[in-house]
């Protein structure tokens, strides 16, 4: 008895909570509010689904206007209704092409929905890593791509009147539309900020192992900061050009487990990096600033990592004018182990939750 009453007042207290939050920002929010009726037609009875996660699952739907719509129905949520909140808070109030839009949502009771605007085209995951029936992409459409995403997070930390820290980027949260352009979806771990912060307080980690910021995990090396979606977009884009997991414990060869450290050493000798066959000078040398402008991003001092705004800068700007950085390393662990001569403090070992077995034995 005390168990089902427990559960009722967290539950409650979750939905008051969204509640209040909606009604103090009933002036600034630009989605409409749906019933779940009017979610039920939308959908047409959640007939067509079109994918699940730990989140729930997304259907496909059609407005009245005849626009079609992904209606993402929320599961049971561990973070008290949060990522709700951060995902109208965030999204809810701003508009951008390279950001998902987001159309409308539902509160009723348990049942919660976010309405977005249909992307044809999937996530950008399914292109990078070759899954089947896609086309691959070109070397020219990734650059494009790249640039989008770009431009999108340089929007979410420098374009709003609130710094939008968005900490889970990663190919499956970049959808592309019927052109291609891509738009920064998922906005469940994001947090607002004033635009004036340089350094913010995190209680724990978050994001997606293979592309956090190691500073989520290793506190000595800076604090955290947008930063941090800087060095998970730089992980995104040398996926973009490798078309392969950075993290590859079965690679054909041991120099090439982690993708960055292998791919900087070809560059940095001078080596052509050739994805795909026939391809144009043009086209090498736009592969060629992708990765250096990937390694400037993957820094792992915080410090060294470029905003977006140079982000964007460097990738539209000619190879020439670009410099090699400092080779990335994964781990404080490796700097020691590699520069023996430095006098390094000594690196306290990360929580688990920042451990991957994966980085070790791959899955």
């Amino acid at each position: 008895m005390l168990l089902v009453y427990k559960w009722r007042r967290q539950h409650l207290s979750m939905y008051e909570d969204i509640e209040k939050f909606l009604q103090s920002h009933d002036n600034d929010l630009m989605p409409i509010r749906y019933t779940y009726s009017e979610i039920k037609k939308i959908t047409n009875g959640f007939k067509d689904k079109l994918g699940e996660g730990g989140f729930g699952s997304v259907y496909k739907g059609k407005l009245r206007s005849g626009r079609l719509a992904a209606v993402k129905l929320l599961g049971k949520s561990k973070a008290n209704g949060q990522d709700f909140i951060n995902e109208v808070a965030t999204i809810g109030r701003i508009h951008h092409v390279n950001i998902v839009q987001l159309i409308g949502y539902t509160v009723e009771g348990s049942k919660r929905a976010l309405i977005y605007e249909f992307m044809p085209n999937g996530s950008l995951e399914k292109y990078i890593f070759s899954r089947q029936g896609c086309i691959p992409l070109s070397n020219e459409k990734m650059y494009e791509i790249s640039l989008g995403v770009a431009r999108g997070i340089e929007y979410l930390h420098q374009g709003c009147d609130m710094q939008i820290l968005h900490f889970d980027i990663k190919p499956h949260n970049i959808l592309l539309n019927d052109k291609f352009v891509p738009k920064i979806s998922d906005f469940g771990l994001a947090k607002l900020y004033p635009t004036n912060n340089n350094t913010v307080s995190l209680t724990a980690a978050r994001g997606t192992m293979g592309y956090m910021a190691p500073e989520l995990c290793y506190k000595n090396i800076g604090g955290v900061s947008y930063k941090a979606d800087v060095y998970s977009y730089g992980m995104l884009l040398m996926e973009m050009v490798g078309r392969r997991k950075n993290l590859n414990a079965s690679a054909s060869h041991s120099s090439q487990i982690y993708f960055p450290s292998w791919v900087y050493d070809q560059v940095n000798e001078g080596k052509d990096i050739e994805v795909q066959e026939d391809v144009m000078e043009h086209e090498k040398k736009t592969t060629k600033k992708m990765i250096i402008v990937a390694l400037w991003c993957i820094q792992l001092k915080p410090v060294d990592r470029p905003s977006m705004h140079k982000v964007v800068e460097m990738l539209e700007s000619d190879i020439e004018s670009l410099r090699m950085p400092p080779k990335p390393f994964l781990t404080p662990h490796q700097i020691s182990k590699d520069d023996d001569r430095a006098n390094h403090s000594k690196l306290s070992d990360p929580p688990n939750d920042c451990i991957d077995s994966s980085y070790y034995f791959g899955r």
